[in-house]
């Protein structure tokens, strides 16, 4: 195999790596049991790879995610202070909230508007 082949063949293996560590660590973020959020990581991962190995395409480095739904409401309901009340609403673990918001705010603020 060339070089080139190699490299491509490890930065393959490295995303699917960072797609199974980085939704496990999101559902447990939830409030998910960490094993069972490790196998949905693994699960996703192989996913991929059954589904979009051999293709070809470009992810843009600058891509903003849109926010979900459930997210949208969350951040809608948040006053600054019912984050207990927004965890039992949507089933979620109190840190989750606190991630749901702080998500939205990087992402920038929907209830801010810039100035130019």
């Amino acid at each position: 195999m060339s070089r080139d082949g190699s490299v491509m063949e490890g930065r393959r293996h490295e995303l699917l790596e960072d797609v199974h560590a980085q939704t496990a660590t999101v559902m447990q973020e939830l409030g998910i049991d960490e094993a069972v959020a490790d196998q949905v990581g693994c699960a996703l991962a192989d996913h991929l790879a059954q589904n979009w190995g051999g293709q070809n395409f470009t992810i843009p480095m600058d891509h903003h995610y849109r926010v979900s739904k459930r997210d949208q409401e969350i951040y809608a309901e948040f006053d600054g202070r019912n984050h207990h009340v927004l965890a039992r609403k949507f089933n979620m673990s109190v840190r989750g909230i606190y991630k749901v918001i702080k998500r939205i705010r990087a992402k920038g603020d929907p209830d801010q508007h810039t100035l130019f």
